[in-house]
């Protein structure tokens, strides 16, 4: 492999190590081989994301400015042109050798765009079309380096796992997100449960959520739970080890949600964080899951 090519990859996996721990720790289960593939997926998701959530780099039109030409250079090493970037090598080499869908790339970059301008999302609906290009389409990328036998029938269930992790991501972060002013969760929800936008931020200031936003958050996490429903028939459909490895993504990141429940579902008290000794058990129960029918979370 090339230097230029190794470094970049190299470059991927450490965001992948230093800002993904739950799906570092299952992307270590797959063959060598296909561990740089997954880096170089997770770099440049984490690369475009941070492009749009820095705020301390310049307004929004800054930062549409800066995903704008990366997005640019990264079309044209899509036609063969040269690149000079740090992380598009090792992205550009994992598209061509599994014949990545370019589509999908583009519903990515799409939603990041999103996130400069867009701040609420009135229903649920028009927050899955922001998770289309945000999350579910990273599910349907990853499947090439996971090799289903069936890849048609995989792909629906790849998609709700990427939907239920960004969920989860959404209720986990709601007082980081509100510091960007942004709400995932959507408006309609929020008057639902009698809940406005000030007192989110009157809650995380207070480092205490209210009753109402209580059970909002309550609601959203059954929502997240019927995403994972949903893709728990494709994992039985991965072979080997990648079944094992996303089978941990599927139990370690899904605990996350146990814990804002053991929280009583107060996001703002405290960050939920999955124990180590927790995702240890959580990565020994799929080692020994790994021959056998997925039937929990």
């Amino acid at each position: 492999m090339p230097a230029e090519l190794a470094q970049a990859y190299r470059r991927c996996r450490d965001l992948h190590r230093r800002h993904g721990r739950s799906y570092y720790l299952a992307t270590r289960l797959l063959p060598a081989w296909k561990r740089p593939h997954v880096h170089a997926l997770y770099g440049f998701a984490r690369y475009a994301d941070e492009i749009v959530d820095r705020t301390d780099a310049g307004t929004p039109a800054d930062r549409a400015r800066r995903l704008r030409d990366w997005s640019d250079r990264f079309l044209a090493g899509l036609r063969g042109e040269p690149v000079d970037d740090p992380l598009l090598p090792a992205l550009l080499h994992t598209v061509e050798v599994f014949d990545l869908d370019r589509d999908d790339f583009a519903a990515f970059l799409g939603s990041m765009a999103m996130d400069l301008t867009v701040r609420r999302y009135a229903d649920y609906p028009a927050l899955l079309s922001y998770m289309e290009g945000s999350a579910a389409v990273i599910g349907t990328l990853m499947l090439p380096i996971l090799g289903p036998a069936d890849p048609a029938a995989a792909r629906e269930p790849a998609r709700q796992l990427g939907l239920a992790f960004q969920l989860t991501n959404f209720l986990r972060d709601v007082a980081e997100d509100l510091a960007r002013d942004r709400v995932y969760l959507p408006q309609d929800d929020l008057a639902r449960f009698g809940v406005t936008t000030a007192e989110l931020h009157a809650a995380a200031a207070a480092g205490r959520a209210t009753p109402q936003i209580k059970s909002l958050i309550a609601y959203e996490t059954t929502r997240a739970r019927a995403h994972y429903a949903a893709a728990r028939p494709g994992l039985d459909l991965l072979p080997g080890a990648s079944r094992t490895c996303v089978r941990t993504a599927y139990l370690v990141y899904g605990a996350i949600l146990d814990e804002i429940e053991r929280a009583d579902h107060d996001v703002f008290a405290r960050r939920a964080v999955v124990p180590t000794r927790r995702r240890a058990r959580l990565l020994a129960q799929a080692l020994r899951q790994r021959k056998g029918t997925f039937t929990s979370l």
